[in-house]
């Protein structure tokens, strides 16, 4: 069995198109498990919803950006907030202007319901007997700090009680890293787009398991980051310069 794991796509079509061409060029997979964060924020959600309708065998659970869409909630800073820290309006306008944005068009192809019911999270257990628990940012939620390179191991420990997995997929912070806590590998698999840090590239995973072993690759994708810049620019998106920093790497 071999399965890609993607999570972190966020709207962009052009970054996805690279990771599907990249899936292809390794051999293809018979099973997909995304983990969230499909369609804000990015210019193109409904090009993202139609290449991942296409694809064969999928798994789909929400993030939180999709939770935000389907159910008007919103991220950091919340309106009491920019009550009392009236400089971060801006931000405020821009976030909530591309989240409302991103529901037109969803609600346009008729995918906010399918939207709104993912599951929290996805549970398989291997050929090898080996646990898996896919979710997108920690056990048991798809919000909050999630998993960073760096993090106090008591934090992990704490995070990942009682998952009941050895292997544990989550995306989330945009940070790709690999740690074993306890019995339970941890993955995060980083992001296919909106990436944090120097690595601009997508990033996501191929497992490939059978009757005795389980092995995770990490792949690494180059795409035409000022492309997608020009296209959030062309369309008039009303969160342009946000999300514009992630593709220049200053995030």
């Amino acid at each position: 069995m071999r399965v890609a794991i993607l999570s972190d796509i966020h709207g962009n079509s052009l970054a996805l198109d690279a990771v599907l061409a990249d899936i292809e060029a390794q051999g293809g997979v018979d099973q997909f498990w995304l983990l969230g964060d499909y369609v804000a924020l990015g210019p193109d959600p409904v090009g993202v919803l139609a290449r991942l309708d296409k694809l064969p065998y999928t798994t789909f659970i929400r993030g939180n950006t999709d939770r935000y869409v389907a159910h008007d909630e919103r991220p950091f800073p919340l309106k009491e907030t920019v009550l009392e820290k009236p400089e971060l309006l801006d931000r405020y306008v821009e976030l909530n202007s591309g989240f409302a944005w991103a529901k037109g068009a969803v609600t346009a192809v008729n995918k906010l319901n399918w939207l709104a019911e993912l599951p929290l999270e996805h549970r398989v257990t291997l050929l090898n007997g080996t646990r898996v628990l896919c979710v997108h940012a920690a056990p048991g939620t798809d919000d909050g700090d999630g998993f960073k390179p760096g993090m106090d191991e008591a934090q992990m420990v704490e995070q990942l009680a009682g998952c009941d997995a050895e292997i544990v997929f989550v995306g989330h912070t945009h940070l790709r890293m690999k740690e074993q806590v306890g019995d339970t590998l941890l993955i995060n698999l980083g992001s296919v787009s909106n990436p944090v840090g120097d690595d601009l590239r997508a990033k996501y995973v191929i497992l490939t398991s059978d009757e005795t072993s389980t092995t995770i690759s990490p792949r690494f994708v180059d795409y035409d980051h000022q492309a997608v810049i020009d296209q959030l620019e062309t369309i008039g998106h009303p969160s342009a310069a946000f999300i514009s920093q992630f593709m220049r790497g200053e995030m």
